[in-house]
């Protein structure tokens, strides 16, 4: 057998690569995984350096993994469609021969056993683990620093926020420190900080990728894909996606497949829910998404305003159900070990303790209602469309914008956190800047289990609008000391 060549590209140009695109390159021997690994962690460590957007790098267990990758696309029995591409994890999900800290500095510091099965799906699917990513302790809110690592800066611009809760695989995402990015989504947090650093972000149907061991914060956690281009989101998808025994909240049936591909916009019904939960939306965001409806009407959609259902009991819904989930997961850590704690975290479980269960047994009783009310709206509809956020990133180490009058990251995520009760799938997609250069996000919502349609109308979006998608050739944020390549 004649051994094939690899061609040594520019380090940036290779981060900015898709997966496709990567292997593809493997296939023709134009790149070789552990070169690939190589830039990509070179350039994680310039994300860390300046971001603080990983807890680890994994440089030899990495490079290792490229290794394997390499010699299965020379000898043309690659695993999958990603086998070789960095990815990331976020500090949450369990990784064998890795610790996972939560994001806080009561946890231990040891190796778990076994993957998670979204993990264990990408790693079968021959996906490069190069490191772990930031959250907040314990996941518990919309932004992300920590007491552990300090706070996560957004790379447009490091005054201001990332979002949250994975907002470490965010802000790797938008930086090339990687291209697929593990993210969980309780409230917003793979939808948020997708939209505040211009990145593709996709909350599948509950059930779609198996959680265990199980989220403190029960069924409004989801697991998913956070990525720079659509396609890349439905392939990572696709590997997650399994069924687990060990998950008792999965249905036991598959779910419809995941093939995706552009669709036409003609006569597709869409819903465009335009008022927040709580306050109001900032008129960029507002003038951005509008602008996206118009378009979509000369491309044939119809466009109608709507409200959610029972939108006026969601936020004490959504309240027992979070921090109920804070108190449950503060049950786990010894009294001694509390002072250690986030007094914002802290707060929000000592709510939760004070509900009763009739409380927490009504807010289940209207999450059915809703959820239900929700299912009977996506049968008119084909899609409904939102902000991702109502806001704009604000400044770093802030829950909430300075001046806001806003009690919670909650009330600020009220654009998201209803589709988690709702169990309903949801991808974030950029939808262009600010003036000032913060990315703004439009938010897609689906059946339950309709991923697919989902996935197809933000590909059919992202032939629309090409150039707001982080792809070589285009503006991407730039760290320091780094030469303009755009």
């Amino acid at each position: 057998m004649i051994e094939k060549t690899f061609r040594v590209s520019e380090t940036h140009d290779i981060c900015q690569l898709d997966a496709a695109s990567l292997t593809e390159a493997y296939r023709e021997g134009r790149l070789s995984p552990v070169e690939v690994a190589t830039a990509t962690l070179d350039r994680a460590e310039q994300v860390q350096s300046q971001l603080s957007a990983f807890t680890f790098l994994d440089r030899e267990g990495a490079l290792s993994a490229a290794r394997a990758a390499e010699t299965r696309w020379r000898d043309g029995v690659p695993r999958s469609a990603i086998d070789g591409v960095p990815t990331t994890l976020k500090d949450i999900v369990h990784v064998a021969n890795w610790s996972v800290r939560y994001g806080s500095r009561v946890t231990e510091d040891l190796p778990f056993g076994d993957d998670a099965p979204a993990v264990a799906g990408l790693r079968d699917a021959g996906a490069v683990f190069i490191g772990q990513t930031t959250m907040p302790e314990f996941g518990w809110k919309a932004v992300t620093d920590s007491a552990l690592c300090g706070i996560t800066s957004n790379p447009w611009n490091a005054d201001v926020t990332p979002g949250g809760s994975s907002g470490g695989a965010a802000v790797a995402a938008a930086c090339g420190a990687g291209v697929l990015h593990l993210g969980t989504d309780g409230g917003g947090s793979i939808r948020i900080p997708a939209s505040f650093t211009g990145t593709v972000g996709h909350k599948p149907t509950f059930g779609r990728i198996p959680a265990y061991p199980p989220s403190a914060f029960g069924t409004v956690a989801h697991i998913g894909p956070m990525t720079r281009t659509v396609g890349d989101a439905i392939i990572m998808l696709t590997a997650m996606a399994r069924r687990d025994t060990r998950d008792w909240t999965q249905p036991p049936m598959a779910f419809p497949n995941l093939t995706a591909s552009a669709m036409s916009w003609t006569g597709k019904r869409i819903g465009y829910w335009k008022t927040p939960i709580v306050g109001a939306v900032c008129p960029g965001v507002a003038c951005a998404i509008e602008a996206v409806l118009d378009d979509l009407e000369t491309a044939g959609a119809e466009i109608h305003e709507v409200a959610l259902p029972y939108r006026e009991d969601l936020l004490e819904v959504f309240y027992r159900h979070w921090y109920v989930g804070a108190a449950n997961r503060l049950s786990t850590i010894p009294l001694a070990a509390r002072t250690a704690l986030e007094p914002g975290f802290l707060d929000a479980a000592e709510i939760g303790e004070r509900y009763s269960a009739v409380d927490r047994m009504w807010a289940e009783g209207r999450r059915a209602q809703y959820g239900a009310a929700m299912d009977g709206l996506l049968i008119d509809f084909a899609f409904i469309m939102s902000p991702t956020v109502p806001i704009l990133p604000f400044a770093a180490g802030r829950d909430v914008p300075d001046g806001s009058g806003l009690k919670s990251w909650v009330e600020w995520s009220s654009f998201s956190f209803p589709i988690n009760l709702s169990q309903q799938p949801a991808c974030s997609v950029p939808c262009g800047f600010t003036p000032d250069g913060l990315p703004i996000g439009l938010q897609i919502i689906g059946a339950r289990g309709d991923d697919a349609g989902v996935l197809s109308a933000a590909l059919a979006y992202e032939q629309l609008y090409p150039n707001r998608f982080l792809t070589p050739g285009r503006t991407w944020p730039k760290l320091m000391g780094e030469r303009n390549r755009s």
